[in-house]
């Protein structure tokens, strides 16, 4: 599909891998950054380019794995810091040296406090982040169900998903196929998404196997019987390997904003692709039990690691989008872009009075 009015589309040597972006606006510009997750592409920000205010350069990279980037094999080992390590090289390649507003949309959530750790940042918007405490496995302090994560990591993935996007299935012949997807768990069943058609085709560019979606996985005794492997995505976001709880440690605190769709099914406190949940309504069978394998409170754990930050000084914008899924920038586009800029806005004045 073609861009949209004023967007570039631009592939980036980096000293890294070959990066692949959209951007809009001019390049002395404001810099921010826009960070997809999991099964997407930087064209999934393409559409909040011409509602931006001018003066802002907007950034956004496919990660590796995803989209037109070079596709390199992913250490989950290290949680999301080659995705962090990524838009740094990025970034240097541009040659944008001062501090970028950061946004990072699930998965990316953890690779933007890995990002913060080690650079310094104008602000950090997190969109329906991945727990502070990984994706599944975990119970509500972040401890493990199991010593060896089972129940994480790249073995949880559906086969079935996986099959369908090698093969490049863009119909809506099964509930796994990337359409059918999308219409049940990126936004709500009563969202109509215009450029479905181009966020399909995007996703069919992932690059499937053990390097990158959903990964390699580990046989486990413990239920279901697949612990974490050590290579790509899903891997990468195991609670035995992501942890983005550091982000109270940052010093100095770049000012913080959550946005989350009120119904969200994939971040939730019941995710529906959480085998806690699962388990406890008879999808999987041989659950163990709440107690020892419940549904992780994965918004519960936000609001927690947030409300940490916000004690140790941090400013935090909290922002419940009615009526979205996992997706509020596209569903509630025109709602979640005028929280966005005024936040961002708020942030570039180096506001200092106490935000939400």
């Amino acid at each position: 599909m073609q861009l949209l009015p004023g967007v570039r589309s631009v592939v980036v040597p980096t000293d890294r891998l070959e990066v692949h972006l959209v951007e809009y606006g001019p390049e002395d510009g404001v810099p921010v950054v826009m960070v997809h997750g999991n099964l997407s592409t930087g064209r999934f920000f393409e559409h909040l380019s011409p509602g931006a205010p001018e003066g802002y350069r907007i950034v956004a990279p496919d990660m590796r794995g995803f989209g037109d980037t070079e596709s390199l094999p992913l250490d989950a080992t290290r949680g999301l810091a080659d995705w962090a390590d990524d838009v740094a090289a990025l970034l240097r390649a541009l040659g944008i040296e001062r501090p970028v507003h950061l946004l990072g949309w699930s998965t990316a959530g953890a690779a933007i406090v890995d990002f913060a750790i080690e650079h310094p940042v104008a602000s950090l918007t997190f969109l329906d982040p991945v727990s502070p405490y990984g994706f599944g496995g975990v119970r509500a302090d972040g401890t493990p169900c199991f010593p060896d994560w089972a129940g994480s990591g790249g073995g949880i993935v559906n086969p079935e998903v996986v099959r369908r996007i090698a093969e490049g299935d863009d119909t809506t012949e099964s509930p796994f196929s990337i359409r059918s997807v999308m219409r049940t768990a990126y936004w709500l069943e009563s969202h109509t998404e215009p450029r479905e058609d181009l966020f399909v085709a995007e996703v069919l560019k992932t690059v499937t196997g053990a390097d990158n979606y959903p990964g390699d996985a580990t046989p486990s005794p413990n239920w279901p019987g697949t612990a974490p492997g050590t290579t790509g995505i899903i891997n990468a976001l195991s609670p035995k390997y992501c942890n983005w709880t550091r982000v109270v440690d940052l010093d100095p605190k770049p000012p913080v904003l959550w946005t989350h769709g009120a119904e969200d099914s994939v971040v939730s406190d019941t995710s529906m692709q959480d085998l806690g949940t699962l388990g406890e309504l008879g999808y999987v069978p041989g659950w163990p039990g709440a107690d020892v394998f419940g549904s992780q409170p994965m918004v519960s754990q936000i609001r927690e690691v947030l409300g940490r930050y916000g004690a140790a000084g941090g400013r935090v914008r909290t922002e419940i989008v009615p009526g979205a899924g996992h997706s509020p920038h596209l569903e509630q586009q025109e709602l979640w872009q005028s929280v966005f800029w005024e936040f961002v806005g708020a942030a570039e004045r180096g506001a200092t009075t106490t935000i939400g």
